[in-house]
């Protein structure tokens, strides 16, 4: 047993090991970039935060301001316990029963809005992250499909890859991210606003300000040592990205992997991304676990013993006018409250010493978000950056694929009913690589034309230019408006729904409706290209299928 183990140990290890540098350009670009907490990601964060928070009356901004209250309400019941906890404390060492039932009874009394106050910000909170996921997932969506964005960003900018990581698992983590911040930001503050007042009025404000300036010293200095987290946090966002494509892909080109026999090699990929994820994991372990012990000496224990050096000052010192002369019973009395509520402030500084872990994190989403931001408005203008454009281009093909192009900004786009023209267009891929250099073609409507030629030429890409995939790169392109042309794709696609709704896509069965169109029209549709017996086989319109393995090739196309 011990021996297959060790093998299969030893397997795991050597799988993970191999080809790990496929990642290896992705990864320095992120290491280049500027990742951090600093101007840029203040700009960033602003710039999302604009699309979270739109109006200071959304709902929004109203759980912000719940969650704002109940902090301040749960500080003043945090010292409301304080006081009280230390008069049953010096009633059971009194001997005073009624003065220990009196308090006993106070807290059986008050416990129940405690209790509410608590779960209010808790519900507050989560209400926080899901409007904030919500109103991100929305607007970035509301681009993402506009006008064909979906296929442009993947095909025409090469800013980004995986943006389905980036619009469902990174939003997801920056919204939750900056709800805990906002949230781990104010208690604290609140706290020490609200503790330093009381403790001026009992020991001076010296040992607040004090405790204030310690604070400002640990923060700076744990900022700066926590600069490359945020880098650390978005390079492990952009390998989970891969790592999980690299399994999508097998899941999606599984009958095609197996009959090239490519399954080791496949096997070899994933484990090529699997193991770079991994070794940058243990690497963010390691760091984490160096600033996690400087954390605890620095805004923990050390803020104890400067916390306890502080409050002992005016109970240690004789010559005090307060406590110098108090009896037993008052310094004890005295020294619970202050000690106390010193403590709870030197804890509340910690906390917002340590936030700037939280923080450097919040910039690595940041810097995920608000990359697929900018990129999306881009796009959603017709502006593009690709990297591989090819330099021997025409200033004027080159200008209309890449930097801050615009689609058509170089050619004449012309809407007319019953023709498509193409007059000196430039067929040009995203790359840079110019298929035709001038392409003129007339088809009048009821004309059936058939394009030839080998493979590689443009035939594809001419489809592309006509249906606005690919910018007009020059010329002047004349063809009818988009409601007046239906384009069949060179690969089948089977939407997600019903038998019907595989028919009547893109509309809905709303839209079908609205059209007069019932489901006998369908069936005659079937009929025309062979297909009726699908309704008999498959159980009727409504059944739910995975269409894309329940149909044949051939049934796909047709």
């Amino acid at each position: 047993t011990q021996s297959t183990w060790a093998h299969s140990e030893e397997k795991i290890t050597n799988w993970c090991s191999k080809t790990r540098f496929n990642n290896k350009q992705s990864k320095e670009k992120l290491v280049k970039s500027d990742i951090g907490v600093n101007m840029k990601f203040l700009k960033g964060l602003l710039k999302i935060i604009r699309v979270l928070i739109p109006s200071l009356v959304s709902r929004e901004m109203f759980f912000m301001l719940v969650v704002g209250a109940t902090l301040g309400t749960r500080t003043y019941c945090d010292i409301w316990m304080i006081r009280n906890m230390t008069s049953i404390e010096e009633a059971i060492i009194g001997q005073n029963f009624n003065k220990f039932f009196y308090h006993l009874i106070q807290i059986l009394i008050n416990m129940l809005p405690i209790a509410v106050t608590n779960n209010i910000l808790k519900y507050s909170l989560d209400k926080l992250k899901l409007s904030f996921r919500c109103r991100l997932t929305h607007y970035l969506y509301d681009l993402y499909m506009n006008d064909y964005n979906y296929y442009k960003m993947l095909n025409l900018d090469s800013r980004l890859s995986n943006a389905d990581q980036l619009l469902t698992q990174d939003v997801d983590l920056f919204c939750n991210n900056l709800t805990n911040l906002y949230s781990n930001l104010s208690k604290p503050i609140v706290d020490i606003c609200l503790y330093a007042l009381k403790l001026t009025t009992s020991v001076g404000s010296t040992p607040p300000m004090i405790m204030l300036l310690y604070l400002i010293a640990c923060g700076l200095l744990l900022t700066f040592l926590r600069r490359p987290a945020a880098r650390m946090t978005a390079q492990e966002q952009q390998l989970e990205g891969h790592y999980r494509y690299t399994n999508s892909r097998l899941i999606t080109n599984a009958e095609e992997i197996s009959f090239y026999r490519g399954g080791d090699r496949e096997h070899s990929n994933i484990g090529s991304a699997f193991g770079s994820l991994i070794d940058h994991i243990h690497d963010f372990i390691a760091f984490r676990f160096r600033m996690g012990v400087l954390d605890d000496v620095i805004t923990k224990y050390t803020a104890t013993v400067v916390g306890f050096w502080l409050v002992s000052r005016p109970f240690m010192d004789a010559r005090h006018k307060v406590y110098g002369r108090a009896g037993h019973s008052r310094r004890l009395e005295a020294y619970y409250n202050t000690g106390r509520m010193m403590v709870n402030m030197a804890q509340a500084m910690g906390r917002l010493a340590r936030a700037g872990r939280e923080l450097a994190q919040l910039a690595g989403f940041t810097a995920r978000i608000e990359s697929i931001l900018t990129v999306l408005e881009d796009v959603n203008v017709g502006r593009y950056h690709h990297d591989t454009v090819n330099d021997k281009l025409d200033s004027r093909i080159k200008t209309a694929i890449s930097g801050d192009s615009r689609i058509n900004k170089s050619g004449c786009l012309v809407e007319l009913d019953n023709i498509i023209k193409f007059d000196n267009v430039p067929i040009v891929t995203p790359n840079g690589d110019v298929l035709i250099d001038s392409f003129s073609m007339e088809v009048v409507s009821g004309t059936n034309v058939l394009v030839c030629g080998p493979n590689g030429c443009g035939k594809s890409s001419m489809f592309r230019v006509l249906g606005g995939l690919w910018p007009l790169a020059g010329g002047t392109l004349t063809k009818p408006s988009a409601t007046q042309l239906f384009y069949v794709p060179q690969r089948p696609y089977m939407t997600l729904g019903t038998l019907r709704d595989q028919i009547i896509y893109p509309d809905s069965v709303g839209d079908m409706e609205d059209k007069c169109v019932n489901d006998e029209d369908l069936l005659n549709l079937l009929d025309k290209v062979h297909l009726s017996y699908i309704l008999d086989r498959e159980g009727g319109w409504n059944v739910i299928s995975d269409w894309m393995d329940v149909l044949s090739g051939g049934e796909k196309q047709r």
